[in-house]
């Protein structure tokens, strides 16, 4: 049997899809369990709930040790055969109150911030050299193991991990998994169409796009989609939200993988200080994630009191990938997965150091990803307006030169169409002394 380490187990109901997977999976239920966290409290959480799990659904048990602190990650990574990265450098508060206030006090608004935009760079910027602590370490103790990265800004994050490090990484997103169905339920076709569905998806995290989709005959749905999209868009219902990625599939003609609320601060198109009509119009929820993070602490705090006492949820194996690539290589059972890998030609009208999200066929051999050829040049310009974020972003983690960051931010497609230059350049002035120690020293 495997060993797992989990990196930021503190995000307890994270680690207990993941884990929970795994202990439901026959390859892998008695695996060793390791979990990491810098927090104590969080930590222990997670132990006590995850044991409590093993015991409930599990009866050839894994074995779960927890490890806390910096002095112990070497511990908690020693033979690990697959590591699950989950951690959030800075949390909620001060880090993400941080990168939503400052850009505030400049008139930059955001959604989720944690992907591109000023708050995915400055996100980047202090998961980085965290993330180069783990590699040194998975280096010398786990050199074979797969690391697992959960963490946002994704192609930022494994993009680093893949160039600049010896660690075999792909990233992984929940959205690849739902995007289809999503968008033929909020249409109106789910119980229309003929099952299994046919797709192809390839493109960059959060901005992959639906190349094909198809009924099980093979007969192409984008007609009826583009039809019903418009239709939508014309006259939406009272309640709908997803607006924006309607308005991709209207004006680019494809659908893509993450919500409107995250697309909408990806381009310079929808949020706007001189034309706030756009914000109703396209029903554009900004300080989204901040207020998440304030509804998910006050489920936590319920959920943990029903965990404590023993309550149990139904046990069911989520769709998350991470159980699934680890029980394709442990028993050579094929899976295919969207995974977040080097480009090197996968996409041939992209950057070939640029981090791209395609299918991945995973087995005993590991993780093989599909080469696509060229997407249609409007997903790809789309895309590169992204990269061109994500590559300067990982130049500055690496360089440590506050210029690069400088210029990942100039070339933002949001901040660059609501910011002068002056007016960015102090905004990462303000953004970089207010997170002081969250972040290295810059020059």
């Amino acid at each position: 049997m495997p060993k797992i380490t989990f990196m930021g187990a503190g995000s307890v109901v994270f680690a207990r899809n993941v884990l929970g997977d795994t202990m439901l999976t026959e390859s892998l239920c008695e695996s060793e369990i390791a979990l990491y966290d810098i927090d104590p409290v969080r930590l222990d959480e997670a132990y006590v709930m995850l044991s409590a799990f093993n015991k409930h659904i599990n009866k050839k048990r894994a074995t779960i040790k927890k490890y806390c602190g910096v002095e112990n990650r070497k511990k908690a990574l020693k033979g690990a055969d697959f590591v699950v990265n989950a951690i959030q450098v800075g949390l909620y508060k001060p880090c993400t109150v941080t990168d939503f206030e400052v850009p505030k006090k400049y008139g930059l608004r955001q959604t989720i911030a944690d992907t591109l935009g000023i708050g995915g760079i400055f996100r980047a910027l202090r998961t980085i050299p965290v993330l180069e602590d783990f590699a040194h370490d998975m280096e010398k103790v786990c050199p074979d193991a797969y690391f697992l990265n959960y963490t946002n800004p994704m192609a930022m994050l494994a993009g680093y991990m893949q160039r600049y490090t010896g660690v075999k990484t792909v990233g992984l997103c929940h959205s690849v998994q739902v995007c289809s169905s999503k968008l033929l339920k909020e249409l109106g076709m789910a119980d229309e169409v003929k099952k299994p569905i046919q797709e192809k998806i390839a493109g960059i995290n959060h901005m992959a796009w639906l190349l094909e989709i198809k009924d099980a005959d093979g007969k192409d749905l984008y007609p009826e989609i583009r039809r019903r999209a418009c239709e939508i868009l014309d006259n939406p219902p009272e309640d709908f939200k997803d607006l924006v990625r309607l308005e991709y599939i209207r004006r680019f003609g494809y659908y893509v993988t993450e919500s409107s609320e995250h697309n909408a601060e990806y381009n310079p198109f929808f949020i706007k200080e001189k034309y706030p009509e756009l914000i109703e119009r396209y029903r554009i929820p900004l300080d989204e994630y901040p207020r998440r993070c304030i509804a998910h602490e006050a489920r936590w705090i319920k959920q943990r009191e029903e965990l404590m006492n023993g309550v149990q949820a139904e046990p069911k194996r989520t769709k998350e990938y991470a159980s699934y690539i680890m029980e394709a290589i442990t028993t050579n059972k094929p899976y295919t997965i969207g995974g977040n890998v080097i480009n090197n030609g996968l996409i041939t009208n992209l950057p070939h150091n640029a981090c791209v999200e395609v299918p991945c066929l995973v087995n005993k051999a590991g993780i093989q990803p599909t080469v696509i050829g060229d997407l249609p040049e409007i997903c790809a310009a789309m895309n590169r307006t992204n990269i061109n974020v994500q590559l300067m972003t990982i130049e500055a983690a690496v360089t440590r030169k506050k210029e690069a960051i400088y210029q990942a931010a100039m070339m933002d497609p949001h901040t660059a169409a609501e910011l002068s230059i002056d007016q960015i350049i102090a905004m990462c002035d303000d953004l970089i002394e207010t997170h002081g120690d969250w972040l290295p020293k810059y020059n």
